[in-house]
């Protein structure tokens, strides 16, 4: 009956060690897995990553050239003002001042580019808040107005 006992007592202890080392070996399975699921996230995250850098890059290159064209068409149409418009008398006077105008303005376009726009704004509202604040409440207040339906 000893023999039986330390019989069993044996196959108990190999049944242990086969079902643990098959748990080991499932939990590093499953670890793996997991590694390398993460890996392939981090790699997919990365690659969209890039692509959305390179798509907004695009885009600001898209932007500054739009914004460069629309400069050489201010300019082109103050030339074009200057140069069909009458020159004398009042109305003379005041289409060279609009033509003027036209071309100081795509001037600047071309010269500040789009980015250059944007801070020349930024530090305008910074050195006079409570106007720009003014302002952008008239510009929303118009803008609803524009877009509200009339009942």
């Amino acid at each position: 009956m000893a023999d039986v006992m330390t019989s069993a007592k044996n196959k108990a202890q190999e049944m242990a060690n086969t079902y643990g080392q098959a748990a080991t070996s499932a939990a590093d399975t499953l670890k793996n897995a997991a590694s390398n699921a993460a890996d392939q996230v981090k790699d997919m995250a990365s690659n969209v990553s890039e692509n959305v850098s390179k798509a907004g890059s695009y885009l600001d290159s898209r932007a500054e050239d739009a914004t460069g064209a629309v400069g050489g068409g201010l300019k082109a149409a103050g030339e074009a003002i200057r140069q069909y418009a009458p020159q004398e008398g009042r109305f003379g006077q005041a289409t060279s001042s609009v033509a003027q105008s036209l071309t100081d303005t795509g001037e600047y376009i071309e010269r500040e580019g789009l980015s250059g726009i944007c801070e020349d704004i930024t530090s305008m509202i910074k050195n006079n808040p409570i106007p720009a604040l003014f302002i952008g409440i008239g510009l929303g207040f118009l803008l609803s107005r524009a877009t509200s339906s009339r009942s």
